[in-house]
């Protein structure tokens, strides 16, 4: 896959910093106290996390999802990752990646790199219909949608958590021996537009304010209208996801292409909303001398929103790495999630940094559908229905970049692909689910 060309902040992103500065009460003085105190906690935190490895990654049965304990619960919350083992029986799984080996091989597709296609710009083969329908996967995207909640006395009734919506995204299948260096360390669910959209701003006031620790990164509130996409760059999702995922097809290990995470997002959030109101105190410091609190000081003069970049339409980020991020220690603390098998899921915070391994080492193919967790919520109900329309229309979604589309090819779903009654509504064909 080619990478994009990236360029600097435009100078009116420092009028950003100090809109944010003047919103605020004290502003400098609070965010200095809670930035001094967050790097304490990560030095203890990335020793933790880099020990830990694929091991902290939380995993659970999907069978046992309504009989997890309080404290497996917790922990999922906390590092804002799982494995979902079991979702979709393995026989089916593998059918499914079979049906899309057909698929590529019967028709004309896009997808990356172009020598040797592995990452496809395809949304409607009969196996992405049946698996976003799939009852099951959306059971799990709608238990991770009930960890979302209202912390004010604001009623939102025009919200559902419990009935799952479904985002369609396409899918990868990664041959052994290559190196991809195109998903380096980033989050995804709109980038600037986390200080510059009032409405996302308020999904980190807890931070901004100094209060960090009080920080929730599941208060639903302010993420029902936050404007992830103010640029409209393809690929940046327009809608709320609570959860970002795939669904496996087929076995992936660490060292194998899989998915990296840095495994708490509540001081990873905090580390990258803090993180443009400083800088080194002076050039040249070393690695050891970059990670001393003294040697970082207040500054909201420049433009620069570290791991946000320009593009030719938008920006794109964050992409923290160990130079802009030093403190999160991101080349030991990118831990790959464990080994899963045919119809687990993978699912990670929608404010989550995360990553590819570089390398496969594998022998087999790894093959996932990205299929996140999608609430019922206005912005992404309306979503739904345009979606609709792409799915009829055989051409990609409207948050996805533009071609004619996969009319007329051989193995297309249709709507009769979707076999559950919830996986009708999940894709706007139907207005409510019976009991």
């Amino acid at each position: 896959m080619s990478q994009p060309t990236f360029g600097p902040c435009p100078p009116r992103f420092a009028e950003i910093k100090r809109q944010i500065a003047d919103s605020y009460p004290d502003f400098e003085a609070r965010a200095s106290k809670a930035w001094n105190d967050l790097l304490g906690e990560l030095d203890t935190a990335t020793e933790e996390i880099a020990n830990q490895g694929s091991n902290g990654v939380p995993q659970v049965e999907f069978s046992a999802l309504d009989q997890l304990s309080q404290e497996q619960v917790d922990e999922v919350r906390r590092k804002g990752c799982v494995v979902i083992k079991n979702v979709v029986d393995d026989a089916e799984a593998t059918s499914w990646k079979e049906d899309l080996q057909e698929y590529v091989k019967a028709n004309p597709v896009k997808g990356f790199p172009e020598e040797d296609k592995q990452f496809f710009q395809l949304y409607w083969t009969k196996s992405q219909v049946r698996a976003r329908g799939h009852p099951n996967v959306l059971a799990a995207t709608a238990w991770l949608n009930k960890f979302y909640h209202i912390n004010s006395q604001k009623k939102l009734s025009d919200v559902d958590l419990a009935t799952p919506l479904s985002y369609a995204d396409r899918f990868r299948m990664r041959h052994p021996g290559n190196k991809w260096y195109t998903h380096p360390p980033h989050i995804d669910g709109g980038g600037i537009e986390r200080w510059e959209d009032d409405a996302f701003r308020t999904c980190f006031a807890d931070i901004l304010n100094g209060n960090w620790r009080q920080h929730d990164p599941y208060d639903l509130e302010g993420r029902i209208n936050a404007r992830s996409s103010l640029y409209g760059r393809e690929n940046q999702a327009s809608i709320f996801r609570t959860y970002q995922g795939w669904l496996a097809l087929s076995e992936t290990a660490p060292n194998q292409g899989t998915l990296q995470v840095f495994p708490d997002v509540m001081l990873s959030n905090t580390y990258i909303i803090l993180r443009p109101f400083f800088k080194p105190v002076s050039d040249g410091l070393s690695e050891a001398e970059l990670l001393k609190a003294e040697n970082w000081k207040f500054d909201i003069t420049s433009e620069d929103f570290p791991g946000i970049y320009a593009l030719d339409k938008g920006f794109s980020g964050p992409r923290p790495n160990t130079q802009t991020h030093p403190h999160l220690r991101l080349d030991k603390t990118m831990v790959s999630v464990p080994k899963v098998d045919p119809g687990d899921m993978v699912f990670w915070h929608c404010d989550m940094i995360h990553a590819v391994e570089i390398e496969h080492t594998g022998k087999e193919d790894s093959c996932v559908m990205y299929i996140p967790a999608m609430p019922n919520t206005p912005m992404n109900a309306a979503y739904v229905q345009r979606q609709r329309e792409s799915f009829l229309a055989g051409v990609p979604p409207p948050d996805f970049p533009k071609w004619e589309g996969e009319t007329g090819f051989a193995g297309i779903g249709t709507p009769d692909d979707i076999v559950h009654a919830v996986g009708k509504q999940a894709m706007g064909f139907a207005v409510s689910v019976t009991a």
